[in-house]
């Protein structure tokens, strides 16, 4: 699912009210650009485990600089690009990075299951 905004519904929202929503409403939500090879692979390991994120086109999204203004502040003090930005069940999860770590260690598929993003 992919989430494109206009100008005129977003004028008036906070971007981190937007982040908010997002994340405490979806079980994993992926901020993305849609020219980023790293949010790429994200989106598709994500797809290819049977998971349908909600996916944030920041570069499509009318409060998009804000947005990624705000993972920068997330990803601060981490060695790791603010995107893809992977949250899994309301929480920061991090990049493609921690992303692809969780799934080799095995604990990615247990955190979906929990978060309710995967029912097998």
């Amino acid at each position: 699912m992919e989430v494109v905004a206009s100008e005129a519904a977003t004028s008036m929202i906070n971007p981190y009210e937007v982040l908010h929503r997002l994340t405490s409403c979806n079980a994993v939500v992926v901020f993305s650009s849609s020219e980023c090879c790293m949010s790429t692979v994200a989106k598709r390991l994500l797809f290819s485990l049977g998971v349908g994120p909600t996916v944030v086109e920041l570069d499509r999204h009318a409060t998009g600089p804000a947005i990624h203004a705000l993972l920068f502040q997330l990803a601060a003090g981490t060695h790791h690009q603010p995107l893809p930005a992977v949250f899994v069940g309301g929480k920061f999860l991090g990049g493609v990075q921690t992303l692809m770590a969780a799934h080799i260690n095995g604990t990615l598929v247990p955190l979906l299951k929990q978060a309710g993003a995967l029912w097998l």
